[in-house]
């Protein structure tokens, strides 16, 4: 049986020349701000702030307007090879304010940089959006 297309959003902050990404308690690797849209989402943009909300926590601050969309790209999923996901990236065009707090699904929070070790990036980040930001000159 063929699997529908997931569709995933994911949310890039930059700061420092940094990349802002976090690790899920359930993962072994760092992933991008960002998550599932769910069926109660009206779009891709209120999927990628709800996603925001969740993993930052309620003392990040961030204006939602500044939330745009930049990319998008289908790939397989990480956690099942059968699963291909669609996934539609925003760039947060601002600073984010406020404090990062972690979670019961949220470990840790780390501002990536291009020397970074790559080993301990999810596939998205080492394959797509850690070459994206690097490209751009968003990251260094």
């Amino acid at each position: 049986m063929k699997k529908d297309i997931i569709h995933v959003v994911g949310t890039m902050f930059f700061e420092n020349d940094r990349l802002l990404i976090d690790k899920p308690r359930k993962r072994s690797t760092y992933q991008m701000i960002g998550g599932r849209v769910e069926d109660s989402d009206p779009s891709f943009l209120a999927a990628a702030i709800r996603e925001c909300h969740e993993e930052l926590g309620s003392e990040a601050i961030f204006d939602k307007s500044k939330i745009k969309p930049v990319m998008d790209f289908e790939e397989i999923a990480t956690s099942d090879p059968t699963q291909k996901i669609h996934m539609h990236i925003f760039q947060y065009e601002g600073t984010l304010e406020g404090k990062l707090t972690t979670s019961e699904e949220i470990e840790s929070f780390m501002w990536f940089g291009a020397n970074d070790d790559r080993n301990i990036l999810s596939n998205t980040l080492k394959n797509e959006i850690v070459p994206y930001a690097i490209s751009k000159k968003l990251i260094k």
